[in-house]
């Protein structure tokens, strides 16, 4: 038993010099000293021996127990320095060479146009108001003088969630919002998305953005708005820019007016953009109608005041030459990374 144990030591020890990774390692470790191994072999045949054999037998094989797992633990600390210099040689990393630049980032046009309003607007003494984009039909309709049945409601397209729920159709309910819970003065802009049941092609989204400017204050005339009107567009587009109203209808103002912009391709003097006539249509815009005051809690014999609205989009393809709405929805990042200078 005693040359077999020696040999056992003898072959273990050549057969680590062989090893070069930490899974063959372990299956020699678990052959020599493992539950089933040929050491836990010799402990068990140790019954065959005289009681005066067995203890120096025993000593014999904790000797050689201890000697290979001596060998076997550094044998694994060495794999454990050649590895870790192996993985520092492939990861080495030469800090003299240049960075790759990273790819800047850009923010959506239809952001872009926003910020800019809002910087305009806020600059003006507004504040900025904000609503849920699936509302109630009170907040939506009924407060803006559309109630149940009303022919005007046609023209909106609506997304209906429920009988009483849909996705807004506009940011007027958010104007309503702020009347129902806020006295005069009230100076806000309400941008935000909205949806219609409309069909998609270079001009028209069932999604796009809008927004919205409401005063109520007393004394308020329709020469506010204009002046308001007039301030905003030169800010946005240039001191030369002119502005004019059309009479128009909307249900929640009265009187009603169609705002129009002098071309900002040719300036007004006529071009195929403008259809030859030198104007743009912008948007709506009017004196906040009594009913709806009265709707919202003010006083319409106190108060008096104006709302406009624009679409945000529309504005970001003015001002950006973007000649079909998709673009602004497809996350196409080769149109997307043409912003990345304006962020």
């Amino acid at each position: 038993m005693k040359e077999r144990l020696e040999a056992l030591r003898q072959k273990a020890l050549e057969d680590l010099k062989g090893i070069s990774d930490s899974a063959a390692l372990e299956n020699l470790r678990v052959s020599i000293v493992g539950k089933k191994g040929e050491l836990t072999q010799f402990l068990r045949g140790m019954g065959s021996l005289s009681p005066e054999e067995r203890p120096a037998m025993g000593q014999m094989i904790n000797d050689v127990r201890k000697a290979l797992e001596t060998a076997l633990d550094e044998k694994a600390k060495s794999l454990k320095a050649a590895e870790l210099e192996r993985r520092l040689a492939e990861e080495a990393l030469d800090v003299t060479v240049p960075g790759a630049k990273p790819e800047r980032g850009g923010l959506h046009p239809v952001t872009l146009i926003q910020r800019e309003l809002v910087s305009i607007f806020t600059s003006m003494g507004f504040s900025v108001a904000d609503g849920p984009e699936v509302e109630l039909d009170h907040f939506n309709f009924e407060l803006m003088n559309l109630p149940k049945n009303h022919p005007a409601r046609d023209m909106q397209d609506t997304l209906y969630v429920s009988e009483n729920v849909v996705l807004r159709t506009h940011t007027s309910p958010v104007q309503a919002r702020v009347m129902t819970t806020k006295k005069p003065p009230i100076y806000v802009v309400c941008p935000g998305r909205v949806y219609r049941s409309d069909e998609v092609d270079a001009s028209h989204s069932p999604v796009f953005h809008q927004m919205e400017c409401l005063v109520v204050d007393e004394g308020i005339t329709m020469g506010d708005l204009k002046g308001v009107l007039d301030t905003f567009i030169k800010k946005l587009y240039g001191g030369e820019t002119k502005t004019r109203l059309r009479p128009s209808f909307f249900p929640f103002t009265e009187p009603s007016a169609e705002l129009d912009i002098s071309c900002t391709l040719c300036g007004g003097e006529g071009c195929r953009v403008c259809k030859g006539t030198g104007w743009l249509e912008l948007g709506g815009c009017g004196m906040v109608n009594p009913d709806v005051l009265d709707m919202c809690g003010i006083d319409p014999e106190k108060y008096t005041g104006f709302a406009f609205g624009f679409g945000l989009d529309r504005l970001a393809n003015m001002k950006y030459g973007i000649d079909d709405i998709r673009l602004n929805f497809e996350g196409d990042l080769r149109f997307l990374e043409q912003f990345a200078r304006e962020g």
